[in-house]
């Protein structure tokens, strides 16, 4: 279990790295704003760099904020034992908030989106001790619509094997699948979420046994709506939902669910987003995270 600084990677953040719960490496950024501790979690198949711009706006106001890679996402290993279960990243989650606190002093909030939100969640439940000062999720509640999640896990395993010839069809793969969202200008941002196979074709940055392997995402007891309403109802830490108005996984009836599970929880409606909250609009997640994290250590 250790959080090892190398080489500054650029002039506002640089590289960690911690150890995760099958001794794995597991690839961080670090945006130092010398105050409070935020971690934060993508979703399943994003990478770190989906945060870079809320990493950078939690800088600004002088908070650090940590940018980490899930196992098999990313710059992260892909683990041995093919070990994605919701139980193994919260694992590895429980352990990062852990080294965290040691580190700093302050025990860290926790915004996780979707697979990051709940491995937070169950990290929290499991815990004998309190691992966040505040959670935030992003997008994601105990109960979730299974039309929205069947059409998530479609999309990526569409191509999961295949890939694409460049990165231009992969944007226009992506366009097709959210239409809402303007296509980029430039294919930076995506060739991060993509890798360069030995045959010139473009796959995405994780691990395909996340979704076909023998201990996948969607196993476990952490994927059980049961265990995840239990967690929430545990939680005693002030708690933001965070939800994208137009989601097609969290609906208005799930959300006011949640807020009856964690009665102090507040809710955070973002207008014109979907899942992808803050790619959809981050100018309003930031907006709603940044208010709540204020309020919190006020």
């Amino acid at each position: 279990m250790s959080i090892e600084q190398s080489a500054v990677s650029a002039l506002d953040h640089f590289e960690k790295s911690f150890t995760g719960a099958d001794d794995n490496h597991l690839a961080a950024s670090v945006f130092e704003g010398g105050g409070q501790p935020i971690l934060l979690f993508h979703g399943g198949g994003q990478t770190r760099h989906a945060w870079n711009r809320t990493a950078r706006s939690l800088q600004g106001f002088g908070h650090t904020a940590i940018t980490v890679d899930l196992r098999g996402h990313g710059d992260s290993a892909w683990v041995q034992n093919q070990s994605y279960s919701f139980d193994d990243y919260a694992s590895d989650v429980a352990i990062i908030g852990k080294v965290v606190f040691e580190h700093y002093g302050t025990k860290p909030i926790a915004v996780g989106a979707s697979l990051g939100g709940l491995s937070s969640l169950a990290a929290q439940f499991d815990s004998d001790q309190t691992l966040w000062s505040a959670l935030v999720l992003v997008d994601v509640t105990p109960r979730m619509q299974r039309d929205g999640v069947e059409r998530i896990m479609g999309f990526m395993s569409d191509r999961m094997t295949n890939g694409f010839a460049s990165l231009e069809e992969a944007a226009d793969s992506i366009s097709a699948y959210l239409p809402n969202r303007s296509k980029p200008k430039s294919l930076n941002g995506l060739a991060k979420n993509l890798r360069l196979g030995s045959d010139g074709r473009y796959r995405w940055h994780w691990d395909p046994a996340f979704i076909n392997g023998p201990r996948a995402v969607n196993t476990g007891r952490t994927q059980s709506v049961e265990f995840r309403m239990s967690a929430a109802r545990a939680l005693n830490i002030p708690t933001l939902l965070v939800r994208g108005q137009q989601s097609e996984l969290v609906s208005e009836e799930m959300a006011q669910e949640f807020l009856q599970l964690v009665p102090h929880a507040q809710l955070a409606d973002v207008s014109g987003a979907g899942h992808m909250v803050a790619g959809d609009r981050n100018d309003i997640f930031q907006s709603a995270i940044l208010t709540f994290i204020e309020q919190t250590l006020a």
